[in-house]
């Protein structure tokens, strides 16, 4: 095979639509919008679950519950193979970390992650931290002390 003898697959390819040539093409004429109306001019359309002025469906329906996710505690998590980077007995603060970078935003605080192996001994200080990256923190002798 050469490169000159490559097609398409049967039945891959189609003709676009060619709006607006005739009646014999079955999109002539108006091009398959309709007479007038707001949907046949550009731009024009409703957004979605709009009816025409109804009061809408979703407005219709009792509302039930109560959902929390307000007032859901969000924290920035790093995990403890990215605390490498510090030298042995640096106090690893919240601070320190949105100083360097490694945190843009605190959200709700900052939560350590047990995700790598930890090879340097550090003070780490945080909001919250999980088992694991307890247990790691203070296997390689440093401490885990929670704000």
């Amino acid at each position: 095979m050469k490169l000159h003898e490559l097609r398409y697959s049967e039945g891959a390819v189609k003709e676009r639509k060619r709006l607006g040539r005739g009646s014999s093409s079955g999109t002539g004429k108006t091009s398959g919008k309709g007479h007038k109306g707001q949907n046949a001019r550009s731009g024009g359309g409703v957004r979605p679950g709009f009816e025409g002025g109804q009061l809408p469906l979703f407005r219709r329906i009792p509302k039930r519950g109560f959902s929390n996710a307000a007032f859901k505690i969000r924290y920035a998590t790093i995990n403890v193979e990215d605390l490498n980077r510090f030298e042995n007995d640096t106090v690893v603060s919240p601070e320190l970390l949105k100083e360097i970078g490694m945190v843009k935003n605190q959200l709700d605080g900052i939560k350590i992650l047990g995700n790598g192996v930890l090879s340097k001994k550090l003070t780490v200080r945080a909001h919250k931290f999980s088992k694991k990256a307890q247990k790691i923190i203070e296997a390689a002798g440093g401490k885990a002390e929670v704000i």
